[in-house]
């Protein structure tokens, strides 16, 4: 772990670099793990069936992109890298889970982190039915047990 002084981020990195390591896990990318677990599930709305499609403008600016779903409300706002209508709802409200429609990705603002929808069950139906709105077909990641678990939790079953 030699710090030399006068070292830049520019200069290029050689075989067996002490941060070829960092680099391969991401740190360097951007990558980001989602966490498996969050103590503020139980904020989410009861009818997560049924959600604004994913080209719903910002309610407030109407903005038409990089949107946010509200979790907890179901109201549609743009992210921080437009007019920040999604944060500020988070301050005013504390409704801190968030779906975003760019990359369906679920964000906690309580725990300042991205939550893995694909494992986390209570995520599993929203995340589903954002996908089907935005790309028209199911999820690459869809399981037969997160279905069959949603009819035996919903009592009844559909004649789908």
């Amino acid at each position: 772990m030699a710090n030399q002084a006068g070292a830049s981020s520019s200069t290029p990195l050689e075989p067996g670099f002490e941060d070829d390591e960092n680099n391969m896990y991401g740190a360097e990318s951007g990558w980001v793990e989602a966490r498996t677990s969050c103590d503020h599930l139980a904020s989410l709305s009861s009818d997560l069936a049924r959600i604004p499609t994913p080209d719903t403008p910002c309610n407030r600016c109407q903005h038409p992109s990089e949107n946010w779903l509200c979790l907890s409300c179901k109201d549609v706002l743009c992210s921080r890298f437009v007019n920040k209508h999604m944060l500020q709802h988070f301050h005013q409200t504390s409704h801190c889970l968030a779906l975003s429609y760019s990359d369906l990705s679920v964000w906690c603002f309580a725990c300042d982190s991205y939550l893995d929808a694909r494992v986390i069950m209570q995520l599993k139906p929203v995340s589903e039915t954002a996908y089907i709105l935005k790309f028209g077909e199911a999820p690459p990641f869809r399981s037969v047990e997160c279905s069959k678990g949603n009819q035996a939790d919903g009592g009844a079953s559909s004649d789908s």
